[in-house]
């Protein structure tokens, strides 16, 4: 289930999509430059590792500062391969220039930094003695789900779901989207807590956490003074028509 298309209302020089999109690939390509002890070097200094908190001794013994908060932002600019990178940037590119365009460059700015370090607190209460690094963009991006969803309910998303190999193309609305990958993230999570071994090694409450400082955001952005100051493509509402082949 990928979207591959929306139709609210976008930004049409989404710079800051543009921006974090080109910084996350710029990283990764500098990243899997690298060998195998200046990974490890970058891994334990911006990835997410619960342990480093949790056990300060037992990560100092293991080279972890337990005095340094920036892994709550940084992991979130850490990718751990192409296919995890490419479904990340993706997603954003189809919710992102909408929720730019509504929130302001700022504000987006604002939503996306609070989001990945949402998530990354929440997956730390999850995972409060795993010594496995967590890295990635998703939970931010999840937060920019949910502001899409509250701030757009009825736009449509369009979702490509291969079945045996034939592509369908089905439209939903951003509410049910949003709720059923919100409603998969929570099974998910709740089953990886209970799982006795390290679990699927998917950051699920990290989704969570984000998903829901996102829907928050959303909600009081017009109190916060965050209104639409970019131009934006017009929204018709409308499904574009898949061609037949």
């Amino acid at each position: 289930m990928i979207p591959i298309y929306d139709t609210a209302p976008r930004a049409r020089h989404p710079v800051i999509v543009y921006a974090i999109i080109g910084l996350n690939f710029l990283i990764f390509l500098w990243m899997i430059g690298l060998p195998e002890p200046g990974l490890y070097w970058v891994l334990t200094r911006f990835a997410l590792i619960p342990l480093r908190y949790s056990e300060p001794q037992l990560a100092m013994a293991a080279g972890l500062d337990p005095d340094s908060y920036w892994p709550l932002l940084t992991n979130a600019f850490l990718h751990g391969g192409w296919l995890h990178i490419i479904l990340n940037m993706w997603s954003l590119w189809i919710f992102g220039p909408a929720i730019e365009a509504r929130c302001g460059r700022l504000g987006f700015i604002l939503l996306y930094l609070a989001g990945a370090v949402a998530a990354s607190a929440a997956h730390l209460l999850a995972n409060w003695t795993s010594p496995v690094p967590a890295l990635g963009a998703s939970g931010a991006i999840a937060a920019i789900i949910a502001a899409y969803a509250v701030t757009y309910p009825r736009a449509k998303v369009i979702l490509l779901v291969p079945v045996f190999f034939l592509p369908l193309f089905i439209p939903v609305s951003a509410l049910f989207f949003a709720a059923f990958w919100f409603l998969i993230q929570i099974l998910q999570g709740t089953q990886d807590l209970f799982a006795s071994s390290m679990g699927s090694g998917v950051a699920w409450w990290a989704h969570i956490g984000g998903f829901v400082l996102g829907a928050v955001f959303a909600k009081f952005a017009h109190a916060l003074g965050l209104g639409r100051d970019i131009e934006t493509r017009q929204w018709t509402g409308s499904v574009p028509k898949i061609p037949r082949r």
